[in-house]
Order: structure tokens, then sequence, then C-alpha cells
């Protein structure tokens, strides 16, 4: 993959489905876009964003999730790349150029882990993402795959096409073989409160950006 080279940093959250993601990514956002905090990062604001994205090809993919329509895994693997060099090209590098700091909800991480379940070619699925932008941080969140299920349970009606028990189990092992790969990727414990994961998540990015 490509080292970030704009001015504006990129991080991304990564972990099983029901792992707190998405509230974790956007307390980060709040927390960057403090005016104190712009003023010591030295950024012009942070922005959030997701993959799959809200564009045509990210309904396909979520539409595949939820069992809407089916096609082969190698298919889907390859509408999660299409996703991403749009995604890349039209939102995240134009506003790393400007020097904003981009938080992003699942990247390909989240595209390997759980597209080995079904694809045993690994080689081919890191091969899809070797051209794209590397994270400068990535925040994995580890919470049990129970605790996972137990969430989605309670948040939605259904689940979707990875979310079981066994399933996430090797999801996670992925995971944890994707962090020995990659430099700049920090485990982070989220079975604790929020707030102490946040707390910890800031600290890191204080650390590495300020």
């Amino acid at each position: 993959m490509k080292k970030n080279p704009y001015p504006g940093k990129f991080i991304v959250f990564e972990g099983l489905d029901g792992s707190g993601l998405t509230t974790q990514a956007g307390r980060l956002l709040g927390f960057l876009n403090l005016p104190e905090q712009k003023l010591k990062f030295g950024h012009t604001g942070a922005h959030l964003t997701k993959e799959p994205t809200d564009s045509l090809i990210g309904g396909l993919i979520r539409s595949q999730l939820s069992h809407e329509w089916k096609s082969s895994p190698e298919c889907l693997q390859l509408l999660f790349s299409a996703d991403r060099a749009h995604h890349l090209e039209k939102e995240i590098i134009p506003l790393l150029k400007r020097g904003v700091m981009v938080i992003c909800d699942r990247y390909f991480f989240s595209t390997v882990a759980y597209g080995s379940l079904e694809i045993p070619d690994r080689k081919w699925l890191l091969d899809l993402n070797k051209n794209f932008l590397l994270p400068d941080l990535t925040f994995l969140l580890k919470v049990s795959p129970s605790i996972c299920i137990e969430r989605i349970r309670k948040a939605r009606f259904s689940v979707t096409l990875f979310e079981q028990e066994e399933k996430l189990e090797k999801v996670w092992k992925n995971f944890e073989r994707l962090h020995k790969e990659f430099k700049d990727v920090y485990i982070i414990d989220g079975e604790r409160s929020i707030e102490k994961i946040s707390q910890d998540i800031i600290k890191i990015v204080s650390n590495k950006f300020s």
C-alpha cells in the first residue's frame, strides 16, 4: 500500500461488527474539531467517513450483506475495492490534500478479515488493496464475538451476512494477523466504558500527531 504523502492525517477504525467503531470514531471527530485541538494539531478540521460508502456501489454491497441479492465472494470483494477506489478519489484524498484529518469507520482491514472467510487466496485479497492509501493510524477495537452478537441483536431486528459468532471468531483471528503485518495499528480493549476507550484513543492520537 502507498504511504500517505498529504498534509492531512488518515485515521481508521476497524473491528468486528458491534465492537463500537462508529461510537469511537464519532467521539474522536468531536475531540479533533474542538478549536483548541485544531490549533494543537495544526490541522484545518476533521472529517468522518465510512465504508461501505453511500455511493451506488456501497449500496450494492450493503444489499448483498443483508441478503437482498447474491453474488460470488469474489464479486463482493471486487465491489468493495471499487467502492474504496471511488471513496479515496472523490472524498478522502481531496480532504487530505487540504490538511483535513480524515477518520474512516472501516477500511481495507475489514474486507481482508471478512473476505478471508470465503476466499482462501489471501494474497489476492491483499493485492486488490496494494495501490490504495495506507492509513497513518489504525485502531482495532477488541470485543469478544459473543458480546458483539448481543449488541447487534439489541440494536437490530436481523443480523447481516457475517454477524454470527463462529464466523466472528475467525474474523478476529484474521484481524490479529493483519495487526502483526502492518505498522501503526493499535489494539484497543473495547469491553470497557465508552469514556475509557475514548481516552486511550485520544492519548495515542495526541502522542503521534501533536
